[in-house]
């Protein structure tokens, strides 16, 4: 009997990353507003009913590609603290890493942006569509501005929001840099900008 019910919660575990993972090539082929739930699941071989036992709809689906993504991010910042990297070391590598992230699913930037304006029910999107990235930068910044490693006359929320606006001109940049190199450059200006003097 065990083995039945775990053989169910694989197979259920399974049709789920499946799911997921025909919506991140559909939303990468067609963009969000123009992927429906019944494209996602012809891509997934699923059935569309199958769809309503996972996901309540094409928006939770991106939150939890989006959300994925930060959990990757976090293991490497995880791993850092573990080496008792300074603040600043950490805020430059969680920066890296989600553009990292961000560049091998493209499709996650620009859906933060337009997807509230193509939903068909506005009111059960969350506010943002943000992974948390913006949260992970905030809690590097409040830690480097209480060991004294980032200037502590600019609130935290205020920096956070300049490194999370980052990624956001850098998608619809023009200039002839990659993506994460374009990211890489910028934040080590912003970081110039933000270190304590003492550092």
């Amino acid at each position: 009997m065990a083995e039945k019910i775990s053989l169910r919660k694989q197979k259920k575990f399974q049709a789920r990353q499946t799911i997921l993972k025909a919506a991140a090539q559909q939303f990468e082929l067609h963009g969000f507003a123009n992927t429906s739930i019944a494209g996602i699941m012809q891509a997934a071989r699923l059935g569309v009913g199958t769809f309503y036992n996972y996901f309540s709809s094409k928006e939770e689906v991106l939150l939890t590609l989006a959300k994925n993504l930060r959990v990757r991010v976090e293991k490497s910042i995880a791993a850092a603290k573990k080496i008792n990297q300074s603040s600043p070391e950490l805020l430059e590598l969680c920066c890296v890493c989600t553009s990292k992230q961000i560049d091998e699913n493209r499709f996650i930037l620009p859906l933060f942006i337009s997807a509230s304006e193509h939903s068909d029910k506005p009111e059960q999107i969350p506010q943002s569509l943000s992974p948390g990235f913006r949260e992970l930068f905030e809690e590097i910044i409040l830690r480097g501005q209480e060991c004294g490693e980032f200037r502590s006359d600019v609130p935290a929320n205020i920096i956070s929001e300049m490194v999370h606006s980052i990624y956001q001109t850098t998608a619809f940049s023009k200039l002839e840099i990659s993506f994460q190199e374009n990211i890489r450059l910028k934040v080590k200006i912003l970081l110039d900008g933000i270190r304590a003097v003492s550092c």
